[in-house]
């Protein structure tokens, strides 16, 4: 395999032995619904409404606490600048690999651009070396090649805050030998074994060796 997204990636840098079970041998634990329906809702509406699309019966469906949320990333400085595009997919090589993911939002602001994250949960704990915020910068960079600032934006709508990740051509050149050198490493990995979180809470652990 030699396509890479942020999820895979941080799965592989946690435990390589969970990475083997879900993306070598495609062993998929289910999750339940409710664990990421607000998420999709919010995000569901962002797209709609950056798009120009009604939204009046979208918006009397949801819970008071999600109309909260709503009205947090509504009222966000980031989600009123220009809009560029929504949940759209961006990929880009590194080395001989493919590394890529899907934006919540691009939004710009003259030759300013921002990719926009939104989190109903918690942000990354180490956001500007994140696996998902150096894939999207990478792959942004690749596709805009001329700007003035390219910037990701954690929004954590929980918190009403934001966390901003600027980057140079040096910080995305930086990034990119990053990317491959973790992709070498899985596309390498003979035995996938391993582990660095409490295998108590893994999915993985009932069959897990």
């Amino acid at each position: 395999m030699n396509n890479f997204s942020p999820n895979m990636l941080k799965t592989f840098e946690t435990c390589p032995k969970k990475y083997f079970f879900r993306y070598v041998q495609n062993i998929a634990v289910p999750q339940p619904a409710s664990f990421f329906e607000r998420g999709k809702k919010i995000h569901a509406l962002a797209h709609y409404y950056l798009c120009g699309a009604d939204i009046s019966n979208l918006l009397r469906e949801l819970s008071d606490s999600e109309k909260e949320i709503w009205q947090s990333l509504l009222n966000n400085e980031f989600f009123q600048k220009s809009y560029v595009a929504s949940e759209y997919n961006l990929s880009a090589k590194v080395g001989e690999f493919w590394v890529g993911g899907r934006l919540d939002a691009l939004m710009k602001d003259g030759d300013d651009y921002y990719i926009l994250d939104y989190k109903t949960g918690a942000i990354p704990k180490n956001p500007e070396t994140d696996y998902q915020t150096m894939v999207y910068l990478v792959c942004a960079d690749k596709i805009l090649k001329d700007y003035n600032s390219l910037n990701f934006i954690y929004i954590d709508l929980k918190n009403k805050r934001n966390f901003t990740v600027c980057a140079d051509k040096n910080k995305i050149a930086e990034y990119s030998e990053t990317l491959e050198n973790v992709c070498l490493k899985i596309s390498s990995e003979e035995v996938f074994s391993g582990c660095s979180v409490k295998c108590d809470f893994c999915e993985y652990k009932k069959f897990c060796y």
